[in-house]
């Protein structure tokens, strides 16, 4: 079965009747939406990146069958290239801190990363998708200073607050992962503008008709 992850902005898209379900784990409860897929609201009860009870989200997924998984985030660039609108898919990703796992009791040592036959499959879904780039996860809530910015833009691409959380668990747990990134800002010191939680909602809006259609293509396609 297909897991999606992503903003409830995606429910508004053109997808198989769903219904919702709480679902309980041993790491707490989570609210999703199913029926020929899984769509799981990342930011459940408005929690923001830092507090987000991953575990529970990617335990809930996997009792219900889910063995892939497409998670669409959010994420500012650290490269002049990478522009405000840009949609890419990345290949690898990097954090060193925050990382959740399923392995608090077992000395067990998983090898993360993203599944290569779903990124392939994802970057025919829209014209627009672009593969290649490193994510890099740091904690939040906040924004990165310009120093870090300047840092993370020697090893990487972007930058988000979940998706390598995300992926790693999913790893862990023999799911299949991969990401879709849109690139809702320039990070901290590379573009003109000052960047905020309005303008990167703004920039979602404005891109939500497209994300939608490669939502759509998915749910048909994977």
């Amino acid at each position: 079965m297909l897991g999606i992850i992503g903003g409830t902005s995606l429910l508004f898209a053109d997808l198989p009747p769903l219904k919702e379900e709480v679902v309980a784990t041993p790491y707490g409860k989570a609210t999703l939406h199913t029926g020929d897929i899984c769509l799981l609201p990342r930011h459940q009860n408005c929690l923001p990146p830092h507090r987000i009870n991953h575990r529970a989200h990617l335990a809930a997924l996997k009792i219900l069958g889910v063995d892939r998984i497409v998670a669409f985030g959010s994420v500012g660039s650290l490269k002049v290239e990478y522009q405000p609108g840009s949609v890419l898919i990345p290949k690898d990703f990097i954090s060193w801190s925050g990382i959740p796992t399923f392995h608090d009791t077992t000395i067990t040592h998983a090898t993360p990363g993203f599944d290569h036959d779903l990124i392939i499959a994802l970057s025919t879904t829209h014209p627009d998708i672009r593969i290649g780039g490193t994510y890099v996860q740091t904690s939040g809530p906040r924004f990165e200073t310009v120093a870090e910015v300047h840092a993370l833009g020697k090893i990487a691409d972007m930058v988000g607050m979940t998706v390598a959380s995300e992926a790693t668990l999913a790893n862990e747990l023999g799911i299949r992962f991969a990401a879709i990134c849109t690139v809702d800002n320039y990070a901290n010191g590379i573009g003109d503008e000052s960047i905020s939680y309005d303008t990167i909602l703004a920039a979602a809006k404005e891109g939500s008709r497209r994300t939608s259609h490669i939502l759509e293509k998915i749910v048909r396609e994977l």
